[in-house]
């Protein structure tokens, strides 16, 4: 049986890394792609060559031709420029939506029956603006947003409880932004409400925290932003494709209705399989959820509108 085929484009942090995941996961052969000549080559090179430490046989190759990422199953979008110190994401739109151009006509040239996975910020706008570029099926496009803002919070949760990270889940929903919603209600560990758990100003704290996670981290680095946990989250995505495991994933999906939402992709509970973003899951919300993910989903309408791209 052929090995599954997974390129990502852009061989920058999040890229080599997402890379990295893939590979020892074994998900398939990995592409490597960026426009700079031998980066993508050596950082390939570099991971082929940890393959007889960590015993993954996917084959890792860099390239700068589209042409070598044809025929792949799952195409991993990192390329773009990255947040800068008090540089909001939508501040980075009008350059990363060229990019993004570039890269989806060509993924959709030589992989025309691709999942495309994309990272690249201001998520929402750009996984919509994919879509169009690409022409595909809205389920063959998917975008990175509460796969990683979940895995933030439940991370923090589990620091601030002293228990197991495998242990707590959370659900994080609305724009892939300051405006996301992490779900309080929906937080868990082990079965257990968080609200049970910690007192509502620590909870309130935290989910503050989860909003402000990926400003915090380009803060402290003050050169770029954070790589790990996104390339972490879009490779758990990838898996669920891959391997068809149905995996209830936050992400952003494409609504036709859903949530009172039609027409844009936005982050919500969806059954990640072989058939890409196979089902919205429709969970109930409060008054105040529903505003706070109404008020995202009207941002990220206000961007998409800026963009024009219905013309």
């Amino acid at each position: 049986m052929a090995r599954k085929k997974i390129t990502v484009v852009g061989a920058g942090n999040v890229g080599a890394h997402t890379a990295l995941w893939v590979a020892t996961k074994e998900l398939g052969d990995v592409v490597l792609l960026d426009i700079v000549e031998g980066v993508p080559q050596g950082k390939a090179l570099d991971l082929m060559e940890a393959s007889p430490v960590e015993c993954f046989d996917s084959n890792v190759r860099g390239t700068n031709d589209y042409k070598d990422t044809a025929g792949s199953d799952v195409v991993i979008v990192t390329a773009g420029i990255p947040r800068k110190p008090g540089m909001s994401r939508s501040d980075l739109i009008n350059t990363n939506v060229g990019i993004l151009k570039t890269v989806v006509e060509n993924v959709a040239k030589y992989s025309p029956d691709a999942h495309l996975l994309i990272v690249t910020n201001p998520l929402d706008v750009m996984v919509y603006a994919a879509w169009k570029f690409s022409g595909f099926a809205p389920n063959k496009v998917m975008g990175l947003s509460g796969a990683l803002d979940g895995s933030r919070m439940r991370s923090f949760i589990a620091m601030e409880l002293g228990v197991s990270m495998q242990d707590v889940h959370a659900m994080v929903i609305g724009g892939h932004a300051d405006e996301m919603v992490p779900l309080t209600r929906y937080a868990t560990v082990s079965g257990i409400p968080v609200t049970q758990l910690i007192a509502p100003e620590r909870l309130s704290s935290i989910m503050e925290r989860t909003k402000k996670a990926g400003g915090e981290i380009v803060a402290l680095l003050k050169t770029g932003s954070a790589y790990y946990a996104p390339s972490a989250a879009v490779a758990e995505m990838c898996e669920a494709i891959i391997k068809d495991k149905k995996r209830v994933i936050p992400c952003a999906a494409y609504c036709s209705g859903q949530y009172g939402v039609d027409g844009i992709f936005i982050g919500v509970p969806v059954v990640v399989g072989s058939g890409g973003a196979e089902r919205i899951i429709e969970i109930e919300l409060d008054s105040a959820e529903k505003s706070a993910f109404m008020g995202s989903v009207g941002a990220v309408k206000g961007l998409i509108t800026d963009l024009n791209l219905d013309k």
